[in-house]
């Protein structure tokens, strides 16, 4: 693991893989930290390089409380590709990630290959849900967070099976910078991708949870039609997907990133 200095600030940033693999770069969830990528990155790193790191806001990178926007989350990622010499990448975001994927994919094409999308959406409004939660969180921390969004991120049957990874999660939850998580939610109050995403022209992989409350079907379906050319596959999953539904998510993003 290591700690880097990304236009002034510090981001946590870990590189599993061979040097001379092409490069993949992973984004998490709002809430989380780059251990969320821990089920994939094994398999993933026998063919790419994979660069993973906790986003503004979130584990042990900056979490200033200070206005973020989704172009300066997007202006980190390109910034830590700067850092490490990497001209282009593959992406693969989930949530918050694949918001900020989309902003790349849209303004910075030429910077990334193939680019995944999970879990997602394009706008993701009313704005006053997200008042709520940031007035909640500045007031009371992050601890008020942590058993709703266990509710939202996974299925019932999936929480009284995967005790270890619910306890997993509930720790990156808790421990989540409270500033940085509702900076990151101010981001995405005033996010509105749904026209500007037309104009993407990389490869397209939208992951999609059919049983996903936080991102529902419909937002990934309304990514997928918008986007020419873009391809979709459904998991039985909620909303992280990843971790849900570890082994599928892992091949559909392998097979769509190799072909």
């Amino acid at each position: 693991m290591t700690m880097m200095t990304i236009r002034g600030e510090p981001f946590h940033v870990r590189i599993d893989g061979e040097a001379g693999a092409p490069a993949l770069l992973l984004s998490n969830s709002l809430g989380t930290n780059l251990s969320m990528w821990d089920p994939q990155v094994a398999e993933w790193a026998r063919h790419f390089r994979i660069v993973r790191y906790d986003s503004r806001g979130h584990g042990r990178s900056a979490a200033p409380d200070t206005p973020y926007s989704i172009a300066m989350l997007a202006d980190d990622a390109l910034a830590i590709l700067d850092a490490l010499g990497i001209e282009k990448a593959h992406w693969c975001g989930l949530s918050k990630g694949g918001m900020v994927g989309q902003w790349l994919a849209t303004h910075h094409g030429g910077r990334f290959d193939r680019v995944v999308l999970a879990n997602t959406g394009a706008y993701m409004g009313p704005p006053e849900s997200w008042e709520a939660r940031i007035r909640n969180v500045r007031e009371n921390g992050m601890a008020v967070m942590v058993q709703p969004t266990l509710e939202r991120w996974f299925s019932p049957a999936f929480r009284e099976r995967a005790t270890e990874t619910i306890a997993k999660v509930s720790e990156m939850l808790a421990t989540t910078p409270p500033l940085g998580y509702a900076n990151c939610c101010a981001a995405i109050r005033d996010m509105d991708q749904r026209g500007t995403i037309q104009a993407i022209r990389n490869p397209i992989l939208v992951v999609i949870g059919k049983v996903d409350p936080a991102t529902p079907p419909e937002a990934g379906h309304f990514i997928a039609d918008a986007v020419p050319g873009a391809q979709r596959v459904e998991l039985d999953a909620a909303h992280l997907s990843n971790l849900e539904q570890p082994a599928a998510f892992t091949k559909a993003v392998l097979d769509f990133l190799k072909s």
